[in-house]
């Protein structure tokens, strides 16, 4: 009977982060990153390249946008017509832009509102591969066959899973997408990978929230709206969101001069 509750109770944890995974959809980025009829106007008829430039960093110029393109530019959607939030990729099979896009996968698609689900996905799927090594003694007969393939079967996806798991662990852990840990984000100094690494545990908040007990249920409980993130200090006199922990505990919140910015950075670092 103890064996039957927990073999369901991993069973319904296994199909639940599945289907979550599945039918959750993709986050856009909101309206004010959307170019005006206007401004799409005057972007289009400029066919001076560097005259481009200065017209996006005129419209990025009010949003909180920090990264860059490769070279210094404002991350634009041509396709989209819209200012690319940070961490904000265009996914070229659903032909939209999609906040914190980790990689666009056959089965499941996996974005900013999946983020959170997918790591309790694969641990699901290792508890309840590991419930299979916990049969009784196996009679003689047809059974013990069909058993014995789905011992097998379960150990065969219990060591390929284990290798996803840790390295999706690992990118939690440096707060990290798998786009951005193949090329590095690019921020005013140039690229940093470690630009949005907050410390291990900040970064584990990031991602599943600050309630611990729901860390390994599918529910959505990401901080943030996946719009704007908590940075590293890269050049804390270019850009107040930039700034390291070390920079708070050693000069601390006080000290600041100015009043808003203190205020700003208060808010996007929580």
């Amino acid at each position: 009977v103890a064996y039957l509750v927990i073999f369901h109770i991993l069973f319904v944890l296994f199909v639940w982060t599945y289907w979550k995974s599945i039918f959750t959809l993709p986050v856009q980025p909101g309206k004010k990153y959307h170019m005006s009829y206007a401004d799409q106007e005057r972007y289009e008829n400029e066919e001076r390249p560097e005259v481009q430039r200065q017209i996006l960093a005129e419209i990025a110029r009010k949003l909180p946008v920090y990264t860059r393109t490769g070279s210094g530019g404002i991350r634009f959607c041509d396709r989209c017509q819209l200012i690319k939030p940070d961490r904000c990729h265009h996914c070229s099979v659903c032909a939209i832009c999609v906040l914190k896009m980790d990689h666009h996968c056959p089965w499941y698609n996996i974005f900013l509102s999946r983020k959170e689900e997918f790591p309790a996905f694969i641990c699901s799927c290792h508890l309840f591969c590991v419930a299979f090594f916990f049969q009784g003694e196996l009679t003689n007969g047809r059974s013990k066959f069909h058993v014995l393939f789905l011992l097998f079967v379960a150990v065969m996806f219990f060591v390929s899973l284990m290798f996803l798991f840790g390295y999706h662990c690992w990118l939690v852990s440096r707060n990290r997408s798998t786009l951005e840990a193949f090329s590095a984000p690019v921020f005013q100094n140039g690229p940093d990978k470690n630009g949005f690494n907050l410390g291990f545990v900040k970064n584990l908040q990031q991602v599943f929230g600050e309630e611990k007990r729901l860390w390994l249920l599918p529910i959505a409980s990401s901080q943030g709206d996946g719009h704007f993130f908590p940075m590293r200090a890269l050049c804390e006199a270019q850009n107040p969101l930039l700034a390291s922990e070390e920079q708070w505990e050693d000069d601390g919140i006080d000290e600041e001069p100015h009043g808003k910015v203190a205020l700003k950075e208060i808010s996007c670092v929580v």
